[in-house]
Parts: structure tokens; C-alpha cells; sequence
């Protein structure tokens, strides 16, 4: 009997301890999150939008392995892998999903439906296409997020200023990726009125890439590159392709040029997710609630210079497009 009321005065001052130590945290203020990370592929914009993520957490005073629990899985651009993270992180007790990429944002916010999880999510071209908003930005559920809207009609005009006499516009696109989908659409409204006839070839899957490649490069003058998951993770191999035929290839965003492409007018994921991360700090310490709040956009594009593949291609680079470029790669 001595044995066991010893046993049990040893639990209740542990129990003692351990509520003393809440209390402590609580008088102090700490309050301890955890999000949850579903990245569909593993390619450098995306990496650069979840390292801008965890920075945009960390300015708004979250910070990973200190308050803030991080758990981050990749599907490697397989959407049944997709689907098997957002239902894994969907019965978990997380505070909150945040999804890289529109497969991912898709999956995920389907498998949220029945919980009190919110989500946020970025890289994604159009929340509205992807059913995650309505027409005037408004969230379908409880979620919000950034959007990487390519700025298509800036793009245009700059592959019209380096390409004056380029006729033939080609892009690759992923038939299932609803964003690709629509930037094409936006492409199809706007290509005409700066001279060019676009010619878009789509794909199913990345195996289809090299055949698709081949048929394009024999249609077009100069190629745009979207921002397509299967697209970019094969943009080393269509980068070739187009080289052999001396075809100019266009990015969308900073790591497209420095893969090879000769220019983009885009956005800079590391800042995306970074708006992001602030965003979904709101969220996560309530001073934002998802089910009202709109999706942000990216609004200030910028210019990128690939020089090296200038040179290669045998395309003057004037001085004044040069100095436009925030970044010029030698």
C-alpha cells in the first residue's frame, strides 16, 4: 500500500510540474503552430516559393524549430501521391495546409472539405479555374492564398522587342493543369494583337514532352515557357531541342533563365512565397479569416536576361534591355 501512495505522489507532482510549465508559457505569451507542407514537385520555383514561405513566417515572428512545426511532403509531380499527402495531412492535427502548386492546392483543399483545417496556398495561376474562388476573388471555402498569374501581355511585348520579324510562337502545356489551361487562353486572346500566331502543343504526361518537342520546334520561330509542372520539370531537354534548331526559348521566371532560357518577364517565387508565408501567418494567429479573405496577386514583374544564351543564338542585346533587366546572366 506505501508503494503504491509513493507511486502516486511521484505522478501528481509531475502532473503539477507540467501544468506549472503550461502556465509559465501561457503567462509568457508562446503560443506553438504547426502547418503542414504539400509541394507537388520538386523543381526550383517551387523551392523558392516554400523558402519564402518559411521567411515570410519567420518576419511575422514564426519561427521553424522555435514556435513553429514544420512537416513538408513532396509528390514529385505524381497527383495519386498528391491525394495520399492531403488525406495524410487532412486527419492530422495540424493548424494549417499550405499547398505549393495548383495539383497539390486542388487535392488538398478536397480533402479538407469535412475538417476545420484551413488552407492556404500559393503558386497557383487561377484559384478560379482550380474552383478554389469565386469570380471576384472570394474564397470558396476556408481558404485563400497567392496567385502567380503569369503577366502574359508584358511577356509578349518583350519577346516582340528581342524577336521583331519571329512570326510562329510556340508553348508546351499539360492538358490536366486547369492554370495551364488558362494562361493558354490568355495567350490565345493576346498573342494576335502583338503579331504572332501562337501555336500551342499540348501533353499528358512527361513522357510525351520529347515527341511534343520535336513536332513544335519544326512549326515555330521562338517558344514561351509557362509555368507548367511537367513543362518545367523537362525544361533541360526542350532547352536542347530548341538550341539544335537555333529556336529561342522564353521563361516565366527567374530559375527558367538561368536554366538556359534567353529572357522572362516574371515573378520571383522566393517573394511570392514570401507574401505567402505573411499571409498564412495572419491565419494561423487569427488576425485573418480565410473564408473571407480574397486571393492576392503578384504585381510587379520583372525582367530577366539569360546574355550567355543571347551570344549562343546569335541575338543582339541592346543596351536598353539590358539595363531594364533587374538580373542579367552571364
Amino acid at each position: 500500500m506505501k508503494r503504491k501512495i509513493f507511486v502516486l505522489l511521484i505522478i501528481m507532482s509531475l502532473l503539477t510540474a507540467c501544468n506549472g510549465g503550461a502556465l509559465a508559457e501561457d503567462k509568457k505569451g508562446v503560443k506553438n503552430y504547426s502547418i503542414s507542407i504539400s509541394q507537388f514537385a520538386q523543381h526550383e520555383s517551387l523551392n523558392n516559393c516554400r523558402n519564402g514561405l518559411i521567411e515570410g513566417l519567420k518576419e511575422e515572428g514564426l519561427i521553424e524549430g522555435e514556435n513553429l512545426k514544420v512537416d513538408y511532403k513532396n509528390s514529385d509531380g505524381d497527383l495519386a501521391i498528391a491525394n495520399q499527402i492531403a488525406q495524410q495531412m487532412a486527419s492530422s492535427n495540424t493548424d494549417l495546409v499550405v499547398a505549393i502548386s495548383t495539383p497539390s492546392a486542388m487535392a488538398s483543399f478536397n480533402a479538407l472539405l469535412n475538417t476545420q483545417i484551413p488552407m492556404v496556398y500559393t503558386a497557383i495561376t487561377d484559384p478560379v479555374e482550380a474552383q478554389l474562388a469565386k469570380e471576384d476573388r472570394s474564397p470558396m471555402g476556408n481558404v485563400t492564398g497567392t496567385s502567380d498569374v503569369l503577366p502574359v501581355e508584358a511577356q509578349l511585348k518583350t519577346i516582340r522587342e528581342i524577336m521583331p520579324r519571329a512570326k510562329n510562337l510556340g508553348i508546351l502545356y499539360t492538358s490536366s493543369e486547369s492554370s495551364s489551361v488558362s494562361t493558354i487562353r490568355i495567350y490565345e486572346e493576346l498573342a494576335s494583337k502583338h503579331g504572332f500566331n501562337l501555336i500551342s502543343q499540348a501533353v499528358t504526361e512527361s513522357s510525351d514532352i520529347p515527341l511534343a518537342t520535336d513536332s513544335l520546334i519544326e512549326k515555330v520561330d521562338v517558344m514561351t515557357n509557362i509555368l507548367d509542372n511537367n513543362v518545367v520539370n523537362s525544361l533541360p531537354l526542350i532547352l536542347d531541342k530548341a538550341g539544335e534548331k537555333n529556336i529561342p526559348v522564353f521563361g516565366s521566371e527567374v530559375e527558367q533563365v538561368k536554366l538556359g532560357c534567353i529572357a522572362a518577364e516574371g515573378i520571383d517565387y522566393e517573394d511570392l512565397g514570401r507574401q505567402t508565408g505573411v499571409l498564412a501567418a495572419k491565419v494561423l494567429k487569427k488576425e485573418l479569416d480565410p473564408k473571407e479573405a480574397k486571393f492576392e496577386t503578384f504585381e510587379n514583374p520583372n525582367l530577366y536576361i539569360n546574355k550567355a544564351s543571347f551570344e549562343k543564338l546569335g541575338i543582339d542585346l541592346t543596351k536598353e534591355l539590358e539595363q531594364r533587366a533587374v538580373e542579367v546572366f552571364e
